[in-house]
């Protein structure tokens, strides 16, 4: 039977931690037209959860402005119900959806793609989480087409790492037409999004190179990096011309930026691209326009990602040809903690928060 509350967390502000609350009280959501009811199992975490909860992505004239994930033009409400890596089982459905999707188990599909299925503009993209409620919660409403049924034999908790990141790294390669046999650098890469890249360029046939520290070494040539450049030991520049073997770097894909955004477009070879969805080392950069007119680069920015490449991401997962980074898993009841765990960077992949009630159906490690 479906309970009349739940338990969630809810955003209620933007600030500190203190602006996640665990409440016991919500009360379950009802799916309407076109909407399936997820009874959620796991929901994994992201950088873009704690950002929107900063505040921090500033505006067009001020960096360092409070303002949400879409500047101007946000559908942010608080109370809001964050979580974008939703995995869980149909349990409800509203009007217009068959019955027979009660009981599919389902990974969720995070973007609110506001246009036509074949229009693969994402100018006026949001997503789940943010324009609505999304996963840290027992329960939570989507639209029908956003929940895909999958025959994928991982575990609830290691199906939670993929979508949000997986996601982001495809759209990022696919905007830099990444393709086989072509070499992309990455930095980040032992995060979320970087992990995802280096095993997303292997599925496409590139040559993945990481920019990490040395004790996450060994690890990113685990996943698929060809290569490592260490992160604040030497020159940059000169660290991946000699990994590189003098092979030239075709595409950049960046989370970092900061201070070494500019011995990222000298790594370019001349037509190089560069691509970016994120900015952990610092958004505002400093940019020698000369370096990117003379070399003819390209600079992507990147969001999320189309229907297209969410499904070819579902075939990659049930084929085999990616795998789970699952680092740690956490008690919803323990968010603080585990947001904690997840700004520390202390970690490769992905952590997942789980219902406390489904905590002894994972069975997975669990760090205090």
């Amino acid at each position: 039977m479906i309970p009349q509350t739940m338990k969630a967390v809810q955003l209620v502000g933007h600030g500190g931690l203190d602006k996640l609350v665990y409440s016991e009280d919500v009360f379950v959501p009802q799916p309407g037209k076109g909407e399936v009811l997820i009874e959620v199992s796991a929901c994994g975490m992201n950088n873009t959860d704690v950002w929107v909860r900063e505040g921090a992505y500033g505006s067009d004239t001020d960096p360092d402005s409070v303002s949400t994930w879409r500047r101007g033009r946000s559908t942010l409400e608080f109370p809001r119900i964050q979580g974008t890596d939703t995995v869980g089982h149909i349990v409800a459905v509203g009007e217009s959806v068959p019955d027979s999707r009660i009981g599919e188990r389902v990974i969720v599909d995070f973007s609110i793609y506001n246009r036509p299925e074949g229009d693969n503009s994402l100018a006026d993209i949001d997503y789940i989480g943010h324009g609505r409620d999304g996963g840290y919660a027992e329960y939570t409403v989507v639209p029908s087409e956003s929940a895909y049924a999958t025959t994928s034999d991982l575990s609830d908790a290691e199906l939670a790492t993929f979508c949000c990141a997986y996601l982001t790294g495809e759209q990022m390669i696919d905007r830099a037409r990444l393709d086989a046999g072509e070499r992309v650098l990455v930095t980040g890469a032992s995060g979320g999004v970087g992990s995802a890249i280096i095993q997303l360029a292997r599925a496409r046939g590139a040559i993945p190179y990481a920019v990490t520290t040395r004790e996450k070494a060994a690890a990113m040539k685990e996943i698929g990096a060809e290569g490592v450049i260490l992160r604040g030991e030497g020159d940059l520049v000169e660290q991946a011309e000699d990994v590189a073997g003098g092979y030239p770097i075709d595409v950049v894909a960046d989370l970092v930026a900061g201070p070494m955004f500019n011995d990222l477009l000298r790594i370019l070879k001349p037509e190089g691209r560069y691509t970016t969805a994120g900015a952990i080392g610092g958004p505002v950069v400093q940019l020698d326009l000369r370096t990117m007119y003379l070399k003819q680069l390209e600079l992507h920015g990147s969001s999320q990602g189309t229907r297209v490449a969410f499904r070819r991401l579902l075939k990659y997962i049930e084929d085999g040809k990616i795998r789970p980074l699952l680092d740690r898993t956490f008690k919803l009841s323990d968010f603080h903690a585990a947001q904690t765990a997840f700004m520390s960077k202390a970690y490769i992949g992905k952590l997942v928060v789980v219902p406390d009630h489904k905590w002894d159906e994972v069975g997975a490690p669990y760090a205090q």
